[in-house]
């Protein structure tokens, strides 16, 4: 067996009007969409956190960092991309994906699918090696009170 390696990843953003919400790669309809210098895809950015950790390669902010103008308004699904030739330039790939996205509304559960796919596609990985979960916080908290979305996610990566 190769060298494996595990990473965990966070992020947040700000739920405001006149923004899409794009979450997994995906633009969802909803009332109000996410505030970033990016598409503030949390879901991605989460990934690409836990990604980069666990290859010791620091975190998103260091490689694409929000005072870049070149990544202002970015499709974060380019950024995953970047990501996954980073690790790759190390000797490692994704072994898989373990995604939890914490919102009250929309309801994420008939687009996780769709998500999956994306994730899956952009990594080089089987649809089965990434998961998609989403939960609610009961109404507590700033993702409670709608204020804004949050994601975690924990991945495997492996010597190539």
């Amino acid at each position: 067996m190769g060298k494996i390696r595990v990473g965990f990843g966070f992020d947040v953003h700000r739920l405001v009007e006149g923004r899409e919400l794009w979450l997994g790669g995906i633009r969802l309809e909803h009332t109000m969409g996410l505030l970033g210098h990016s598409d503030a895809d949390v879901l991605i950015h989460a990934i690409c956190d836990a990604l980069l950790g666990a290859a010791h390669l620091r975190d998103i902010g260091y490689h694409f960092p929000d005072t870049a103008e070149e990544f202002r308004g970015i499709d974060s699904k380019v950024l995953l991309r970047k990501t996954v030739e980073l690790i790759a330039e190390k000797g490692y790939r994704v072994g898989n994906v373990d995604a939890t996205v914490c919102a009250e509304r929309p309801k994420l559960k008939a687009h996780i699918p769709a998500m999956q796919a994306c994730l899956a596609g952009l990594m080089g990985v089987e649809e089965e090696d990434v998961s998609v979960k989403a939960t609610t916080t009961e109404r507590l908290g700033f993702t409670g009170r709608e204020e804004g979305i949050a994601a975690y996610a924990t991945v495997l990566i492996e010597r190539a």
